[in-house]
């Protein structure tokens, strides 16, 4: 299936989660904001999540500094 993934689309197999994807990219769910189809998720939610054909996905992540 195919989703939208900060702009790029990507192909991933069918029934991934929020989850799957962040691991994907080795990003620390911590650390990260996910927002799916218009929708913040709840970290909660990105084990259970599961990404449909042309979802639409934004992940941003949190940096800190001094």
């Amino acid at each position: 299936m195919k989703i939208i993934c900060n702009g790029e689309t990507r192909d991933l197999e069918p029934g991934r989660t929020v989850a799957d994807l962040l691991g994907e990219f080795s990003l620390d769910p911590v650390t990260m904001v996910v927002e799916c189809d218009g929708r913040v998720l709840s970290r909660e939610e990105f084990g259970s999540h599961q990404l449909q054909e042309g979802s639409v996905v934004e992940l941003i992540r949190f940096v800190g500094g001094g």
